[in-house]
């Protein structure tokens, strides 16, 4: 008897791949009255394109409740700050043909079936990080984004990696796994990825880091001590190996760096409900995905996932 495929987890990062569908695929409509539809097409193309190449068994799109979270932005205000809406605190900038396009990829996904996750508070990634310390161990976890913090997710052992798809997109993404990790950045794992990109910082994110400290530095810092707590602890003590500029430039990011683990660690506890993750095996609201697929024209990119997901 054949035995059933071992169970895979996908774990979109939802914002992520609209963001990229929006970019890049192009605007077809001939009428500027029409609704825009380019990112619900693209989205759709992907979850079906991602589906045929990686077999996942369970698959979930990740949402941001809160693209800008509390706790991070008390830790540090600057937080995406950057991507503000001029004059709000709460607004995140975002194309306007794409916003309108959103609610509609909400629909799709619930009409196919697919479970919508995120947990209010929290951002998409996470919904990522909680899921994955829920599932890791039981199940492989493929993450897809196109965002490098996630990269702290990887571990070999138990199977987690991730489908980065800032260069090629999901037909020729990077996986990433342990060996990327040593032979891009020169970490040994996803833990000492975190540590490195907290004293690197990130300006996407609005994360000075340690001033002075480079990615090569920060990295070659965190192979020689093993971790972030374990390099601070050496600072402090007065290790005679941590000198001159290096030495005045931690103890300078002192403040810095008591706070940035919090906002670069994804949460690995966020309130993610239960839910069924299985791939649907038959469309969960055929009256919506008609409405949807004849309204905004995108009947044959639904047809390519129901194919993915050989249901007819």
């Amino acid at each position: 008897m054949t035995s059933p495929p071992a169970a895979r987890l996908m774990l979109l990062d939802s914002a992520s791949l609209y963001f990229r569908a929006f970019f890049g695929v192009p605007d077809q409509r001939k009428d500027d009255s029409e609704p825009p539809t380019n990112a619900i097409r693209g989205f759709l193309d992907m979850i079906a394109s991602l589906i045929n190449t990686h077999q996942p068994t369970h698959f979930v799109a990740c949402w941001d409740n809160d693209w800008r979270p509390a706790f991070r932005v008390d830790a540090i205000p600057t937080y995406k700050a950057h991507r503000l809406v001029d004059g709000s605190i709460v607004e995140e900038e975002s194309p306007e043909l794409l916003t309108p396009q959103v609610p509609v990829i909400r629909d799709a996904l619930q009409a196919l079936g697919f479970p919508r996750l995120g947990a209010d508070g929290y951002e998409a990634d996470d919904v990522i990080g909680t899921l994955t310390a829920r599932h890791k161990g039981s199940m492989a976890v493929d993450v897809v984004t196109g965002d490098r913090d996630l990269f702290q997710l990887v571990d070999d052992a138990a199977n987690v990696r991730v489908i980065y798809t800032a260069r090629g997109g999901v037909r020729d993404p990077d996986l990433v796994d342990e060996a990327f990790l040593q032979t891009k950045y020169a970490v040994a794992n996803g833990p000492a990825y975190a540590d490195m990109a907290v004293l690197r910082g990130d300006t996407s994110d609005g994360l000075p880091g340690v001033a002075g400290i480079g990615e090569k530095t920060a990295a070659k810092l965190i192979e020689k001590y093993g971790t972030l707590v374990a390099l601070r602890a050496a600072v402090d003590s007065g290790d005679p190996e941590i000198k001159g500029a290096q030495r005045s430039r931690l103890e300078a990011g002192a403040a810095y760096l008591d706070v940035a683990p919090k906002v670069v660690q994804v949460a690995p506890d966020a309130p993610v409900d239960d839910v069924d993750m299985a791939l649907p095996t038959q469309v969960a609201d055929p009256v919506l995905m008609s409405r949807v697929a004849s309204e905004f024209g995108v009947t044959s990119s639904f047809n390519r996932v129901l194919s993915a997901l050989r249901i007819d």
